[in-house]
């Protein structure tokens, strides 16, 4: 197959790029080059200890550098808070890229208190113990609040490494960011990137309402993922791999 475009993936606040790997194949199938990256701080990507190398600025421009090993105009998606990342970028370039996914991300900062204080919450922890201390903890409350980890020993023996190797300077950034970063929806409609606005039928970060009026603003399409919650490219790849492919291939023919 012909290869029809370029899309960069974003990841998440504690993800990475693994969280994409059960949407590589069927996007590569499609006829799309994909590239996914740790972002600075995060995972296998190093950071400094300086919480303002964190800047939602200095985060979007490593994404269009990145971006930049792909040609432009390249497809973009950002995950949750990728998403503001990805926003950033799009904004910092609109020229740069052919269109933009917002998955389960949203038009501010978190806006449910539940959400809110489970990241205070880990702020607070990470300024006063260490990262090993507070992924116990964090693996308590989950347990408490009936929350089930993977079933896959391999699995969440990967999530704890990962966690254990973010920057803390890092982490406690950008959870500042998902709780201040200000709505900047109409900025991103003036820049005319074409925007899917996708989530999870159970997404909790940013609830459906919230999202969907986002999209209105936008005058985005706007997708549902049924049978998943915040990480639709995980706990449903084919179906949100074959809906990002259809959003991309409609781009390429109104191109």
């Amino acid at each position: 197959m012909p290869r029809l475009g370029s899309v960069l993936l974003v990841p998440g606040f504690t993800g990475s790029k693994e969280d994409f790997i059960a949407v590589l194949h069927p996007l590569a199938a499609a006829g799309y080059e994909v590239l996914t990256y740790d972002q600075r701080g995060q995972y296998e990507t190093a950071g400094p200890d300086d919480p303002s190398a964190y800047d939602l600025d200095e985060l979007a421009t490593d994404l269009r550098s990145v971006a930049t090993t792909l040609g432009t105009p390249t497809h973009l998606l950002g995950h949750s808070f990728g998403g503001l990342v990805a926003r950033m970028a799009a904004l910092q370039q609109p020229a740069a890229f052919a269109s933009l996914v917002l998955l389960d991300s949203g038009p501010a900062a978190l806006p449910t208190e539940a959400e809110r204080a489970r990241l205070t919450m880990l702020t607070s922890a990470l300024a006063e113990h260490s990262a090993a201390a507070v992924w116990a903890a964090m693996q308590e409350l989950a347990r408490l609040e009936g929350r089930e980890g993977p079933a896959d020993p391999d699995v969440a023996a990967f999530l704890q490494r990962r966690f254990l190797a973010n920057s803390p300077t890092g982490l406690a950034a950008k959870a500042a960011h998902l709780l201040t970063e200000p709505d900047r929806v109409d900025a991103l409609a003036a820049t005319g990137i074409p925007v899917l606005v996708a989530y999870g039928e159970n997404e909790e970060a940013w609830p459906p309402s919230v999202q969907a009026e986002m999209a209105r603003r936008l005058g985005a399409s706007h997708a549902v993922i049924a049978g998943a919650a915040h990480s639709p490219n995980a706990e449903q790849p084919d179906a949100a791999a074959a809906l990002m492919a259809s959003f991309w291939d409609s781009r390429v023919r109104a191109d």
